[in-house]
């Protein structure tokens, strides 16, 4: 096969063409990225002269160069997207034109060109917020978008969704939630309080750090996304999520300790607005259906990405550009 990837010199993007070219070693991807701040090709730097692996620079909201990419390509699969909802709350217009606008250029290319098959990567808070003792989010749960990021991912969705049912377009969608790994951005969440400590420097925790994630490794996402494409059923969505629910406060400590560091470190500011209070995912149907479920705790999980972080300095230190006090 041959594999369009949006988006893969991102975090998830990248990890998941790594993953591919070592699970399917005779395919063939082309990776699309703008290379936005949050696109890296160092991410990929020990497989730029593979053979089966291309890369263009280019906009996923360009009709003609997706269009004229997309002659000999039998898969797309869909990464790209403006993803920092810190970033949304500042100015959204990037979300709307590449989350909403960019996805639907690549379903109208995938159309043109005899119904591609198309998987879209989305996130599990589209669904919106769960109180601390409610049920988790599934397939079946409401959207209740509640930032600009969050909403310009629901719209991709529903966008996602009417070409199948307009268009017979041959589609997945996997909702996920938080994802952690080797060459996260500095800014989100875990590796910008790795890479603080790594400064001694303060971690900022908002609020009392009370808001809850469950947290998926990248390698159970990327291999969820594999099952997905290899058993899921054309129209169907599929939650991923890691079985790994933990307050910001609770990582936070993890992390301290995992590092050696005083709690001393944590300092508390100002919540975000609109702040959702817990995301947790039922993946009971991927387990059913396909098979899937996360195998990397997230206690070893946390503990490879601090080492990773203290060993690939020279990857994120350019990154850093100061103090980043944003995160997911």
């Amino acid at each position: 096969m041959k594999l369009l990837v949006t988006g893969g010199a991102g975090f998830i993007g990248s990890n998941f063409i790594h993953y591919w070219l070592k699970n399917h070693p005779q395919d063939d991807i082309v990776n699309l990225d703008v290379l936005t701040y949050a696109g890296n090709l160092a991410n990929l730097k020990d497989i730029e002269n593979n053979s089966h692996y291309s890369f263009v620079k280019g906009d996923i909201t360009d009709f003609v160069l997706v269009d004229g990419l997309l002659g000999d390509i039998d898969l797309i699969v869909h990464f790209a997207a403006e993803s920092h909802v810190d970033r949304s709350i500042l100015n959204s217009a990037d979300f709307v034109r590449t989350n909403v606008e960019g996805t639907r250029v690549l379903l109208d290319a995938a159309k043109r060109h005899g119904n591609i098959r198309f998987h879209h990567v989305s996130t599990d808070e589209v669904f919106g917020a769960l109180a601390m003792d409610g049920a988790k989010f599934s397939e079946s749960t409401p959207y209740d978008p509640r930032s600009p990021y969050s909403a310009s991912k629901a719209a991709s969705d529903h966008l996602v969704r009417a070409y199948f049912h307009t268009h017979n377009l041959p589609i997945t969608i996997s909702n996920c939630s938080n994802n952690y790994g080797p060459y996260q951005h500095p800014e989100k969440l875990i590796p910008l309080f790795i890479t603080n400590l790594i400064d001694d420097k303060s971690v900022p925790v908002y609020g009392q750090g009370t808001n809850v994630r469950d947290w998926i490794h990248v390698d159970d996402h990327n291999r969820g996304i594999d099952l997905i494409l290899s058993k899921g059923r054309l129209g169907e969505t599929y939650c991923l999520g890691g079985d790994s629910e933990q307050s910001n406060l609770q990582i936070t400590k993890n992390i301290l300790s995992l590092m050696d560091k005083s709690e001393k470190m944590i300092e508390y500011v100002d919540d975000r607005p609109g702040h959702d209070l817990r995301y947790a995912i039922d993946f009971n149907k991927a387990k059913r259906e396909l098979g899937w479920e996360p195998q990397i705790s997230f206690s070893d999980g946390l503990a490879q990405a601090v080492a990773w972080y203290q060993e690939n300095e020279s990857w994120w230190r350019p990154l850093k550009n100061g103090d980043i006090k944003i995160h997911k």
